[in-house]
């Protein structure tokens, strides 16, 4: 057997099938850029959809990639399997209605088996296939050669994902051995695809021939596909002979990392400790790869995954004795390990180390938080003489504070508790079938449309320099078939030159006429799209009769187009100014460039401040008042980038690119249409910034007209302001506007002043009303006072003139209830609590609380139960005096 290192393993990969003509297509963003049903990209085939569906014609129907995944639905298996991850790498080969089960077959026996390329014996090897495969079993047994016992029947070889192509496939397993089995020799699991690590599952291939309908009918396609994934993690552990994947290159340098923080601690020292050595190491991977595609931690979405999964590690951390943030550190080896194929996270290097270190110190902080909830847990429960804890709140502790199970339970049993195992399993389940509902579309694929994807005529775009122009229609579609003629209804058009922009790059279509060369307008142009083979396909309201092979007038409203350049440009402006203003992280995560507005979506992990949303303002405005020349030129990618041009992650370019220079300022990849002068822009105004996502923030704002009509709205406003305030003039406004703030806080501290002024004179008349209970005095009352703050007021004035050993105060305002409780030194050292009366009282204003021995508080909602809370104090310290 070879011995290759992982960069080996998915280098002789690609190479292999680049030697078969396959184009190599880079390793996508973990963001999905282009598919909204996805949370994360979560194998090879899901970057190439839009192949497979129809929707885009690749340039090379062969296609390979590594393929950079992550999936979520077992994070909890981590670190206590072989080979589960939160982030894998997925080698793939890939035909586009191309080539098929033979050369599918064939090439993976190749690179298997030949002494060129991975080498592996030939006598190891078992494949799987559906029983209804004939052709697959015969090429593997008549062709490759492999005799009929390594090649297994399995019912569930049928990849069917519910609706859209499917089909049968072949699974390739290795025989790692004996010392590897860790079943009996007669278990019904000791095969190539059963429950077992000594067969290992290293290439799967698909043949995708059938599209699965809504009736459920298996209907063939009009393009056979291939799609195949091998985990590179798996393949490499095979070469370097590991145990498990964590033995590999992949993770050890992590591990050893890792080892080199723990108290001591040592990989293989015992079953958990290797456990959470493991689980760092993958989680640190995870989430370096996914920080640095844009993904941000947060308590929705992907970036809730990211919090749980630095939260998980934080706590395994603590198992080996690590008490402060250390997954930062951790990042710098991740970047060493896969800086060959995946540059990007050496590249965002200290981006990444100070989101992740925040985060683990705010973590920390939280985990004290959730110490506090399981002590106040505990201490209910006993008070309430229950001795069980709920599987709903370890639930609780689990999911919102990522405290482990285990930890959880340990501190109920030194308490003396027994805990809910299967209330917190049920929680749980419920909580994977939510994942699983919200997962159901995931990896989903339309139908290919054979109509589109069939039309291969040729249409160009002349709208970069032509507002319209006479052309020769050549394609008419209309309910899904290609027609001669049209005379009413909406249909799609081709024609062999357009002015028309198609949707594309966030910049929205042209809209227009179609005419006849007399004038006479037939069509109204109200969407354009692309084509699968990149033709503008023109969404059209028919007016009067149109017919293929005759030559129309095509003219785009103009005055739309001409909203359209300026804000397109002013987005490439701001994209620079962001860039400047908040830092090289902040990328572009989406964009809408409409006639109205623009809409700039980008990556940040905290609020745009008002002072740098006015200085983005500034900077674009000042590159329009600078009127700097906006040149468009076509060249290859690689002289684009020598330029400097700024690519956007995630995008797809073909050899040919345009490149929208600025002046040098903002120099970027864009197939839109723009302005030939910044000065063309004329003014422009951000309107709104917010949150839109996990780490996604958004700018909408406006240019030319609209920013005119904006900031003249925004002048009427002050005008109103001034006539309020009655400022003679505009630019007085503000100074009467603090002359009226200042005269209401004069007002509030007058305000303030009575209110304490009644609080004392309150005071006066509750503090005279002492009970005796047993050997304790205790003030229960109501008061009628502003707040919680004047209660404590209150509380302190007893404390300094020691009216009594037990204080407990009561407010109702606005419909809900505040209560107070202090008690003296000498009730606490007697071994009464104030957060003790507080828990058996709150419940009957329908509230909690807690707090210290010496002063506690609850809130509460129900006003009526005042009574019977205060009632309750006395008949509490009668039980516990």
């Amino acid at each position: 057997m070879k011995q290759l290192t992982s960069a080996q393993v998915r280098a002789m990969y690609l190479d292999f099938f680049k030697s078969k003509g396959h184009s190599v297509e880079p390793s996508a963003s973990l963001v999905p850029i282009e598919d909204p049903t996805l949370l994360w990209i979560n194998s090879g085939v899901a970057t190439l959809k839009k192949y497979f569906d129809g929707t885009v014609v690749p340039e090379n129907p062969r296609i390979t990639n590594a393929q950079k995944s992550i999936r979520t639905n077992d994070i909890e298996n981590v670190g206590k399997t072989a080979r589960h991850h939160t982030m894998f790498e997925m080698l793939g080969n890939f035909s586009v209605g191309d080539y098929f089960k033979n050369e599918a077959i064939h090439w993976a026996w190749e690179l298997l088996t030949d002494e060129n390329w991975f080498a592996m014996d030939k006598d190891l090897l078992y494949v799987t296939v559906h029983p209804d495969d004939h052709e697959a079993r015969r090429i593997w047994r008549d062709e490759v050669g492999l005799p009929n016992e390594s090649i297994i029947d399995i019912d569930d070889n049928f990849w069917d994902i519910g609706a859209g192509p499917c089909g049968p496939n072949s699974e390739i397993f290795y025989d790692r051995g004996e010392e590897y089995n860790d079943v009996a020799e007669d278990d019904p699991e000791n095969y190539p695809g059963g429950e077992n690590e000594r067969y290992l599952e290293i290439w799967n291939l698909v043949f995708s021939e059938f599209n699965h309908t809504e009736n459920h009918e298996y209907q063939p396609l009009p393009h056979k596909n291939i799609d195949t994934g091998m985990g590179l993690e798996r393949v490499v552990s095979i070469f370097q002979d590991a145990p498990t994947n964590f033995e590999t290159d992949l993770f050890l340098p992590i591990i050893h990392a890792t080892e080199a923080m723990s108290a001591h601690h040592k990989y293989g020292e015992t079953p958990a400790i290797s456990t959470s050595f493991k689980v760092i190491a993958d989680h640190v991977r995870a989430v370096s790869f996914a920080v640095g595609d844009g993904a941000l931690p947060s308590n929705e979405g992907r970036g809730y995954v990211l919090r749980r999964l630095i939260r998980r590690a934080v706590m395994h951390g603590k198992k080996l004795g690590i008490d402060k943030a250390f997954l930062y550190q951790l990042v710098p080896v991740v970047a060493d390990i896969m800086n060959s194929y995946y540059p990007e996270v050496t590249e965002k290097l200290s981006f990444i180390e100070k989101i992740m270190r925040t985060e683990e110190e705010r973590f920390h902080e939280t985990i004290n938080d959730g110490l506090q909830i399981i002590t106040d847990l505990i201490a209910t429960l006993k008070a309430e003489g229950k001795d069980v804890l709920s599987g709903k709140a370890i639930f609780k502790l689990y999911d919102t504070y990522g405290f482990p199970v285990e930890l959880t339970e340990e501190m109920a049993e030194d308490e003396g508790l027994k805990v809910d195992h299967a209330g917190f399993e049920a929680e749980m389940k419920q909580q994977r079938d939510r994942a699983r509902a919200a997962r159901s579309t995931e990896g989903s694929m339309n139908v290919q449309s054979a109509l589109l994807t069939d039309i291969k005529v040729e249409s160009e775009f002349f709208g970069y320099a032509e507002l319209e122009l006479t052309s020769e229609l050549l394609v008419a579609i209309q309910e899904e078939t290609t027609v001669e003629s049209l005379t009413s209804g909406e249909a799609q058009l081709i024609f062999r030159t357009t002015p028309f922009y198609a949707e594309m790059g966030g910049q929205v279509a042209d809209y227009g006429q179609i005419k006849t060369v007399t004038g006479q307008t037939v069509a109204t142009v109200i969407d354009v799209k692309r084509a699968p083979n990149g033709q503008s396909l023109h969404q059209v309201e028919i007016i009067a009769p149109l017919t293929v092979g005759e030559t129309y007038q095509l003219v785009i409203d103009e005055k739309r187009r001409n909203k359209i350049i300026k804000n397109h440009t002013a987005t490439h402006l701001l994209h620079k100014a962001l860039k400047e203003v908040l830092g090289d992280h902040a990328n572009q995560a989406g964009s809408l460039v409409a006639p109205g507005y623009l809409r700039f979506d980008f990556t940040h992990f905290e609020q745009v401040t008002a002072d740098e949303l006015s200085e983005m303002e500034r900077k674009v405005n000042e590159k329009i008042w600078e009127s700097l020349p906006v040149v468009t030129v076509e060249t290859d990618i690689d002289t684009a980038k020598s330029m400097g041009a700024m690519a956007l992650f995630g995008e797809k370019y073909g050899k040919e690119v345009r490149v929208v220079n600025v002046d040098g300022y903002s120099i970027e990849l864009c197939g839109g249409v723009h302005v030939t002068n910044t000065s063309d822009i004329g003014i422009f105004k951000i309107t709104s910034e917010s949150g839109i996502g996990a780490g996604v923030r958004r700018i909408e704002a406006v240019t030319s007209q609209e920013a005119f009509e904006v900031l003249n709205e925004e002048e009427g406003r002050l005008k109103e302001v001034a006539k309020l305030v009655k400022a003679p003039q505009m630019k007085e406004v503000v100074t009467k506007v603090v002359q009226l703030h200042e005269q209401y806080k004069e007002l509030q501290k007058e305000n303030e002043q009575l209110l304490a002024k009644l609080a004392n004179a309150e005071a006066a008349d509750i503090f005279d009303k002492i009970e005796t209970i047993g050997d304790v005095t205790v003030i229960a009352q109501q008061v009628s006072v502003k707040d919680m703050n004047q209660l404590r007021q209150l509380a302190d004035q007893w404390k300094q003139k020691e009216l009594s050993d037990v204080l407990v105060l009561g407010l109702v305002a606005e419909g809900k209830v505040n209560l107070l409780v202090a008690m003296s030194k000498a009730m606490n050292q007697r071994g009464l609590k104030a957060g003790d009366l507080i828990k058996a009282i709150a419940p009957k204003v329908g509230g909690g609380g807690g707090g210290r021995p010496d002063m506690a508080q609850a809130g509460g909602k129900n006003p009526e139960g005042m009574s019977d809370a205060l009632a309750e104090v006395k008949l509490w310290l009668s039980e516990n005096k």
